[in-house]
C-alpha cells in the first residue's frame, strides 16, 4: 500500500448532528429553549409585529456541487434577510431545513450551517434551530423571523402617483455573475454567484420613510412590474440614472445586452417608493446605515413599469429571473 488510506467522511446522522451544532451555536446555549427541541422561541419587542420570509437553494439551480458548502449556507440566510429587510423590520432568528442525498458528509452540513449563523449574526439574527431530510439532491430551505413597528412594513400596495423611485447599491451584479458562469465554473464565479448582501440595515432606515419597498431578487425590471401592478400605478424608471455594477459599465454592449445583464437578478437590492419631501432624510438615513439611495425613476398615474431613454418611453423589457423558465 501506498501512502496512507485517506479517511472517510463521516455522514451526516440527524441527531448526531443537532447536538454538534447545539454546542457550536449561540442560541444552542442561551435560547429560551434548547436547541433540538420541537420549536424555538424568541422574544417580540414591545409595540412590534412580527414579519417573516421563506426561501430555498436547490443544488444545480441555485449552486453547484462545488460550491463552497458555508457560502451557500451563507446565501440561504441572505436571501430570507433581504425579504425581511424590504419590510424595515430587524431580524432576530433564522430556521434552516437541510434536504440532502444519504451519505452526504457531516462537514458539508455543518458547514452550512456555520455559515448562515456567521452571516445572521452580523445583523443580530442567530440560527435557532431546523431540520434535516433524505433527498435526491441537495437543498437548503431558510426561515427568518424578524419584528418591526406595522407603520414601517411599506408594502408593494403601497406606491403612489408622485412617489420618487429609488435603489441602493448597484444593479447588475447577479447578472454578471451568471454570465460568468457560461464561460467556466471557477471558484470566483461560484462565489459571485451566492454572493448576497442583504440590505438590513437599509431597510430598518428606509421602512419609516417610504410608501413602498421590496427587494431585487428577481431583478430591477421585474421588481418595478410587481411594484406598479400590486400598487394599480405606473412605475417609470430612467434608464440612464441606473447605479450599474462596474463591469456592467465596463464593457461595450449593446442596449439589449446590457439591460439583458442589469435586470437578469438575483441583486437583492431594495427598491423603494418616496414621497419627494422624505427623498433627502431617507437618502441620508441609508448613507448613516452605510449604504447609499439612487434616484432612478418616479411614479404617475397609469398602469404598468415602463422604460425613459433618450426622452422617450418603453414597456419594461421582458426580463428578469424565472424559477421555472
Amino acid at each position: 500500500m501506498v501512502g496512507r488510506a485517506r479517511r472517510r467522511a463521516a455522514p451526516v446522522r440527524e441527531r448526531e448532528l443537532h447536538a454538534r451544532l447545539a454546542r457550536r451555536l449561540p442560541a444552542g446555549r442561551s435560547g429560551l429553549l434548547p436547541l433540538g427541541d420541537d420549536a424555538a422561541a424568541v422574544r417580540p419587542g414591545r409595540g412590534e409585529v412580527a414579519v417573516v420570509s421563506t426561501d430555498a437553494l436547490v443544488e444545480g439551480t441555485h449552486f453547484l456541487r462545488r460550491s463552497d458548502p458555508s457560502r451557500i449556507g451563507a446565501a440561504a440566510a441572505a436571501v430570507s434577510l433581504s425579504d425581511v429587510a424590504a419590510k424595515g423590520a430587524r431580524p432576530v432568528a433564522i430556521l434552516l431545513a437541510l434536504v440532502v442525498p444519504p451519505g452526504t458528509p457531516r462537514r458539508w452540513a455543518e458547514s452550512v450551517v456555520l455559515g448562515a449563523e456567521r452571516l445572521g449574526s452580523g445583523f443580530g439574527a442567530h440560527v435557532v434551530g431546523g431540520d434535516t431530510k433524505p433527498g435526491p439532491v441537495r437543498a437548503v430551505a431558510s426561515m427568518v423571523l424578524g419584528f418591526g413597528p406595522q407603520e414601517a412594513l411599506a408594502p408593494r400596495t403601497g406606491a403612489r402617483p408622485g412617489d420618487l423611485i429609488g435603489t441602493t447599491g448597484e444593479v447588475g451584479r447577479g447578472g454578471l455573475a451568471a454570465r460568468g458562469l457560461r464561460h467556466g465554473a471557477s471558484s470566483a464565479t461560484l462565489a459571485a454567484l451566492l454572493e448576497v448582501r442583504p440590505r438590513v440595515r437599509e431597510g430598518r432606515a428606509l421602512g419609516p420613510l417610504a410608501h413602498a419597498m421590496l427587494d431585487t431578487s428577481d431583478g430591477l425590471a421585474e421588481s418595478a412590474r410587481l411594484l406598479a401592478r400590486a400598487s394599480r400605478v405606473r412605475v417609470i424608471l430612467e434608464e440612464d440614472q441606473l447605479p450599474y455594477a462596474r463591469g456592467v459599465r465596463a464593457v461595450a454592449w449593446s442596449r439589449a445586452d446590457r439591460r439583458a445583464v442589469a435586470f437578469y437578478g438575483g441583486d437583492y437590492e431594495l427598491l423603494a417608493a418616496i414621497p419627494p419631501r422624505r427623498w433627502v432624510a431617507a437618502s441620508r438615513a441609508v448613507g448613516r446605515a452605510g449604504g447609499s439611495l439612487t434616484r432612478i425613476g418616479r411614479v404617475v398615474r397609469g398602469r404598468g413599469a415602463w422604460l425613459a431613454h433618450d426622452g422617450r418611453l418603453s414597456r419594461m423589457p421582458p426580463a428578469g429571473w424565472r424559477p421555472f423558465g
